[in-house]
């Protein structure tokens, strides 16, 4: 072979060993595609950190190729679009052999004075001789035909005026979510086996209050997928749509959705139900919180009662509040992002921990200052979160029903960092998570407060047909049983009152002896009562709470 033709072969040998190299690295790329696509159906959680979805293949919408793998096989699905502009919605609408039939759902514009305001107002007449009060109303699409029978519904979720600081009190928000939970709901009325899947598009979550994140089974960018427990979903539509009446206790929600909660055709238990209380940081709550177990028992319950505590706690106060009827359980206390060094508050996030206790399905938080005088179980048939009214679109959060969850107690610990309290404590935070809430009436959460505004007499006297009575100020198991010591400082003199004080000391008075040594004086104790009795004379204070004797048999049996 000449010297030209050996140079010619060197060529072609050199041509093919590149077209074999990119013949290989193409079957590469391809494997890795295959791999990645097959990684993404297998294990999404891991494919939502570091992946994102390829471009859609053959039409088919993002939301689709996300639920694929959880439909059945073969069954033609029906699709419910929500909240889809007409111009955005081939965009969403699936096709091919697995699409039965693409339903678009109108929403009716909202009411221009339809504001949040109007929906959570302040204040609310709960008299029952005065006509009841009535919702705003939130305009929810009529369903019906083929739009009430979908198996997926598609929502686009509306973010404005999101921020990761603050709650979004929004009324389109809620109307949006109100409305995907009622087409899923009705969509399901036909078959209580029924899975129904619900995909939020968009870049902020759809409402937690409404979709638990219990119920979401797969979440990559924008697109959230939810599988959502449908008698669950079906007592928040039954719920006001506010907190501008009492949710009510109907006979809808007490021997339908309770009664379906527990007997779910998924669980073969019966709903486990608890009251829970907390201590931390010191031990000036114990008396109070064996008083709370005590009341709770005097008021004939039976349900089970669990005591979170931190190390602060020492052992002879824990063989006091087990006997008292408490379940003990050690936690961690949390701090207060937004609290001030030392300030009473400073470790109240504590309170989230009793989100942690998901044994049991439905919790009734108690503060520890707090007593209960009739039976309250009936707390149980209400869905989280139910609580109290505060001020202005707030509740209190000494009273709360609430469902335990692991997912979303990561999430409220990973908010706290982020949405700001607006008294530095638990309230200030949860008030901002959970903007949507029903209002229990005030009987079970009534305040010891006689400030401007109550609508108390003179005597300050409260109704007996109360249910709880939440002590502010200086707590009774800290004053002299012979009157309330709150009169003898002028920033107190608004949690005074002898009957309401004489009501704690009932439950006192009902105790075993051997749980009544627990809520003994200590010296300190005895010598600051003197002191702000001899403050109250200086002052002159016309009732002359300071000219009673002191009778109380505590103190001359001081516990130090």
């Amino acid at each position: 072979m000449g010297l030209k033709d050996k140079s010619l072969a060197r060529r072609f040998f050199m041509f093919y060993l590149m077209l074999t190299s990119l013949s290989f690295l193409g079957l590469v790329l391809t494997f890795r595609h295959l791999f990645i696509l097959n990684l993404m159906i297998s294990s999404p959680s891991i494919i939502e950190i570091h992946y994102s979805l390829p471009a859609p293949v053959n039409g088919a919408p993002r939301w689709l190729r996300l639920i694929r793998n959880y439909l059945p096989d073969q069954k033609k699905i029906r699709v419910g679009l929500l909240n889809i502009a007409e111009n955005e919605r081939e965009s969403y609408e699936a096709t091919g052999t697995r699409i039965l039939e693409n339903v678009h759902v109108l929403l009716d514009p909202l009411p221009k004075n339809l504001t949040w305001e109007s929906l959570f107002p302040a204040w609310i007449h709960e008299d029952p001789r005065w006509s009841t009060p009535r919702c705003p109303e939130v305009p929810l699409p009529q369903v019906e035909g083929t739009a009430a029978d979908v198996d997926v519904v598609v929502v686009k979720m509306p973010c404005d005026g999101f921020s990761e600081s603050k709650g979004l009190r929004d009324v389109f928000r809620l109307q949006v979510n109100l409305a995907a939970a009622k087409l899923a709901v009705e969509s399901g009325r036909r078959n209580v086996e029924r899975t129904v899947y619900v995909v939020f598009i968009g870049s902020c979550e759809p409402m937690h209050e409404i979709f638990r994140c219990d119920e979401r089974v797969r979440r990559v960018g924008e697109y959230w997928v939810y599988r959502p427990n449908l008698t669950k979903l079906k007592q928040k539509l039954l719920m006001p749509v506010g907190s501008c009446q009492i949710a009510p206790l109907s006979t809808v929600l007490d021997q339908e959705a309770w009664r379906q909660q527990k007997n779910e055709s998924h669980s073969s238990t019966t709903t486990r139900v608890a009251y829970v209380t907390l201590l931390h940081s010191s031990e000036n709550y114990v008396c109070g919180a064996i008083a709370l177990a005590q009341s709770i028992r005097q008021s004939g319950s039976r349900h089970d009662m669990i005591l979170l505590h931190d190390h602060s706690i020492t052992n002879r106060s824990c063989i006091g509040l087990s006997l008292a009827g408490w379940k003990l359980r050690l936690v961690e206390r949390i701090r207060s992002p937004f609290s001030v060094k030392d300030s009473y508050n400073e470790w109240n996030y504590s309170k989230l921990r009793v989100w942690q206790v998901t044994d049991y399905d439905k919790l009734v938080f108690i503060d520890a200052d707090f007593i209960i005088t009739k039976n309250v179980d009936y707390l149980f048939s209400y869905p989280q979160l139910s609580a109290a009214g505060n001020s202005r679109v707030l509740f209190n959060s000494g009273v709360m029903v609430l469902e335990p969850s692991a997912c979303l107690f990561e999430e409220l610990m990973q908010q706290s960092l982020k949405i700001e309290s607006y008294n530095g404590g638990d309230q200030g935070f949860l008030n901002e998570y959970f903007v949507w809430w029903h209002r229990l009436s005030k009987r079970v959460n009534t305040m010891k407060y006689f400030g401007e505004g109550t609508k108390i007499g003179p005597k300050r006297n409260l109704p007996d047909h109360l249910e709880g009575i939440h002590y502010f100020g200086i707590k009774p198991w800290l004053c002299y049983r012979d009157y309330d010591c709150n009169w003898d400082l002028t920033t107190r003199r608004v949690f005074a009152s002898e009957s309401v004080n004489e009501k704690w000391w009932k439950v006192y008075d009902e105790m075993p002896e051997k749980l009544q040594h627990y809520c003994g004086l200590t010296s300190k104790m005895d010598t600051n009562l003197e002191n702000w009795r001899q403050t109250a004379k200086l002052e002159g204070f016309p009732e002359e709470h300071w000219r009673i004797e002191v009778k109380d048999p505590r103190k001359k049996n001081l516990v130090d």
